[in-house]
């Protein structure tokens, strides 16, 4: 199983509260020399605790695609991916030029992850209509049969959507990849896992699930696997998880606790330790080591670590030694 890190992409991200560049090139170096298989990032124009009461001003965000371009240029072995871009915010085309680009610029490193989008102030402030969630999901249906098929080298392509539509595309000059891999995200419904298995490299779903409640989406991805007529040993599977580590289960609970004192606006006021535990990486290191196993029993591809219980977000960076120490004694 790949162990992949989300690292600082916001201004929450870091403890200066100020994002740069530069704090995501030195968190990939650090993610690589540690011996992480991949670092992410995902896709906001902005960022907003509104939801949680506090407050409305807009949080800085690095644009994803030529973040990833830049992290090419500074990184020898991580793959390189982003979970998961907004599907109404960028022409499909367009996606799957930049990544064929990042693709030639990394030597063959890149992974792309598409989703709907599902924060409102961003779409309203960059001017994108954020409609309903059935509108939404059509825009991802047209992004990943126009970027799958770019990918898998349908070339020419010719789509004709609801909302995005392509005529004769060709991907030129191709991708170092054949394909590219394509990750759709999402809770795990009917519909996404239909989408997923007809044209995507597999599923990703973040940022709090138990082993238990995983399994029991599983019996999802055997069906839609079967109605496409695919193997479901060829569908892969990505999770992200929010995690708290400590070298004890004292330790970590400490560190709990700080994360959630500093958590903005009231989302994690009746939140426990054992309540955190439950759904997220968190724990003693052999606590970490068991639930990870647990995921790679499932026949989980890939594990990608939010070590703090904010996504994208390295606050104490002592975490990242604690997970590189419990994950990655390969």
């Amino acid at each position: 199983m790949r162990v992949g890190l989300a690292i600082p992409q916001y201004g929450f991200s870091v403890p200066s509260g100020e994002i740069s560049f530069a704090d995501t090139a030195t968190w990939a170096h650090r993610a690589e020399s540690l011996g992480f298989d991949a670092v992410w990032l995902s896709d906001h124009f902005l960022y907003s605790f509104a939801r949680y009461g506090a407050g409305d001003t807009p949080i800085a965000a690095l644009e994803p695609l030529t973040a990833l371009a830049g992290l090419s240029a500074v990184t020898e072995r991580l793959r390189l991916g982003v979970i998961v871009l907004g599907a109404p915010f960028r022409h499909p085309s367009l996606v799957a030029k930049a990544a064929a680009t990042i693709d030639q610029l990394s030597g063959g490193r890149v992974e792309i992850g598409l989703g709907a989008g599902w924060l409102e102030q961003e779409f309203d402030a960059f001017g994108y209509d954020f409609g309903s969630v059935a509108e939404r999901f059509d825009a991802l249906e047209d992004a990943v049969s126009i970027v799958g098929g770019l990918f898998g080298g349908a070339d020419p392509l010719t789509h004709d959507g609801r909302v995005w539509s392509l005529h004769d595309g060709r991907l030129t000059p191709p991708p170092v990849q054949a394909p590219i891999p394509l990750w759709l995200g999402g809770k795990g419904g009917p519909r996404l896992l239909r989408l997923a298995a007809r044209t995507a490299t597999g599923w990703n779903v973040v940022w709090r699930i138990a082993p238990e409640d995983y399994a029991s989406r599983l019996q999802g991805v055997h069906e839609a696997c079967a109605a496409a007529g695919r193997d479901p040993e060829t569908f892969g599977l990505s999770v992200g998880l929010y995690g708290i580590a400590g070298a004890s289960e004292d330790e970590a609970r400490a560190t709990f606790e700080r994360a959630r004192g500093a958590f903005p606006g009231d989302a994690m006021r009746d939140e426990t330790w054992e309540s955190w535990r439950a759904d997220t990486l968190s724990g003693s290191i052999e606590q970490i080591r068991e639930r990870a196993h647990a995921f790679a029993a499932l026949g989980v591809d890939e594990l990608i670590v939010s070590p703090w219980a904010l996504p994208f977000t390295i606050a104490e960076p002592g975490q990242v030694d604690l997970f590189a120490e419990a994950l990655l004694d390969r």
